[in-house]
């Protein structure tokens, strides 16, 4: 039994040892008609690409790398096939490395591996490529610019400068979306890329569309334009062209009032309180004049006008004079002009009255002064100390608000609406300075004109004044905007004079080539003048 025992464990040993022969012989022939497909364990480029031939693993590999990649933006997509952005397989090199990685492994390793179906040493050849960075920038930024809707602020319409609003929206941040992208590239698991989108709040208002809607408005003006506006809540400036030198003309008298009520101890009596309105409401030179004998404190109008002017330049507006008093005829020895950086400039030119000049935004900067006076405090109390106080300020503003004359910035606005302003204008020359009371803020305002030439035309320089006012007014009133027709609203103007409101009863209005002189007392405060000019020395 024992015998039988031991006779069949040999046969079951010699018949597995048998079989097992038979099973190596056949793996091995198996192995031999497959040793074009690559080994398990292999990988190029991180893709298994073990059992195939090195052609069936280039297309393999190509295929993976050279997919469409998908660009996300929010709810829409956009198809990118590698190969637009300069995507490249260096296949060369990586199959080279894999060869060279074959030769190096032993075949009886291969072969065990090959046998038991799991391998005993893998080959992992890295990827190698490259891209366009540029062009992948590029390709973002193309996608971006189709897809994005920024942010967009309020815009002034160009029909009747309402303020539009803005809206919210959203942009590409680009270098976050090209990062992924990149990575997005080099791989082949994912190939769907969520581009990195912003959401942008609506911008706040500023400046700049106010700016771009006056420049539009100077854009068919043959001559030269100058704007200043500043916020008086914010102190924010916009300026076009406002350091060119000016005329004076009659704004000038708004230096004038400081300095006057300056000289001026105490509260106006009769006297001085008419020579104020008669100066801001009727724009009287005489009046202004004798204004100047307050600030010289006696009766020499030269002499008000160099205190005037060396006063103004200890407020820092250096660009802003007067060497001749209104109407008069200055003797040969007296001064009748200065030098100051705005008409040193050789680059443009508004042919200025060289007796006395400004700047839009010197005289926008002393409105300024004098509405924070007004307010108590600002630079003319703290230069000026006690010889100006607020209620003098506002004085000066309440003078200029009954000044219905100038019908520029006053029809910009609603009719009810405070304007604070002194007009002025010569032949070529046209202009207004004011503040303006709104309900969404008060501002500055000044605006020049000047054409070159003989004459400028109320037709051609009253509409384009009006509509920079109205601009101006709108940018601070979003909420409600002056859309009306000022000329609608105000049917008394009178059609040979638009220069100034002619109700029955006014006085005469003025008319270009007599600036400023409405009176017979002009005259007469003329030919006073002269012979104090030929009494002075």
């Amino acid at each position: 039994m024992a015998q039988l025992f031991s006779t069949l464990k040999k046969g079951i040993i010699i018949l597995l040892i048998f079989l097992g022969s038979g099973f190596i012989l056949f793996r091995a022939i198996q192995y031999r008609l497959q040793q074009d497909v690559l080994p398990l364990g292999t990988s190029v480029a991180n893709i298994d690409i073990s059992g195939r031939t090195i052609e069936e693993a280039k297309a393999f590999v190509e295929t993976g790398y050279y997919a469409s990649i998908f660009l996300y933006h929010k709810e829409e997509h956009v198809e990118l096939n590698p190969k637009d952005v300069g995507f490249e397989l260096n296949m060369e090199i990586m199959f080279q490395q894999l060869n060279l990685a074959l030769i190096d492994t032993s075949q009886w390793l291969l072969f065990a591996s090959f046998l038991i179906q799991r391998p005993l040493r893998t080959i992992d050849i890295p990827l190698q490529a490259r891209h366009d960075p540029v062009g992948l920038e590029a390709m973002v930024r193309s996608v971006a610019e189709l897809l994005d809707q920024p942010a967009k602020g309020p815009q002034m319409l160009a029909l009747n400068d309402d303020l539009q609003a803005g809206r919210r929206g959203y942009v590409t941040d680009v270098g976050t979306s090209v990062a992924a992208l990149t990575d997005a590239l080099y791989r082949t698991d994912n190939r769907d890329v969520k581009l990195m989108v912003v959401e942008q709040q609506i911008p706040e208002r500023n400046f700049d569309i106010l700016a771009e809607s006056i420049e539009g408005k100077l854009q068919g003006f043959n001559g030269q334009g100058s704007i200043f506006i500043m916020d008086l809540a914010t102190g924010e400036e916009l300026s076009i062209a406002a350091d060119v030198a000016l005329s004076g003309l009659s704004i000038l008298k708004i230096a004038i009032f400081v300095e006057a009520f300056r000289a001026i101890d105490g509260p106006l009596n009769e006297y001085q309180e008419q020579l104020f309105l008669d100066t801001a409401t009727r724009s009287s030179n005489f009046a202004a004049n004798l204004l100047l004998h307050e600030v010289a404190g006696e009766a020499n109008t030269y002499l008000g006008a160099d205190l005037l002017t060396e006063n103004l330049a200890q407020l820092g507006l250096e660009n802003t004079f007067m060497a001749v008093p209104y109407d008069a005829n200055p003797p040969a020895y007296r001064r009748t002009t200065y030098g100051t950086p705005a008409n040193s400039r050789t680059d443009i030119s508004t042919d200025p009255d060289p007796s006395m000049q400004t700047t839009a935004e010197e005289i926008g900067t002393l409105l300024s002064m004098i509405y924070y006076c007004a307010l108590g405090g600002g630079p003319l109390l703290a230069v000026y100390g006690s010889d100006v106080t607020p209620e003098e300020c506002q004085k000066i503003i309440d003078f200029m608000i009954q000044n219905e004359e100038g019908n520029l910035i006053r029809f910009g606005v609603p009719q009810r609406t405070p304007v604070s302003h002194k007009h002025g204008w010569a032949q070529a020359t046209h202009a207004d300075a004011g503040i303006v009371f709104s309900p969404g803020g008060d501002f500055v305002i000044v605006e020049y004109l000047y054409q070159p030439g003989d004459w400028l035309l109320a037709e051609e320089s009253f509409p384009i004044l009006r509509e920079i006012a109205r601009a101006a007014y709108n940018y601070f009133n979003v909420d409600q905007p002056y859309l009306s027709d000022a000329l609608a609203d105000r049917g008394f103007i009178n059609p040979e004079n638009p220069f100034a409101e002619n109700q029955e009863g006014d006085e005469p209005a003025i008319v270009p080539g007599n600036e400023g002189t409405d009176s017979a007392a002009e005259d007469g405060g003329s030919r006073a003048l002269e012979k104090e000019i030929e009494g002075s020395r």
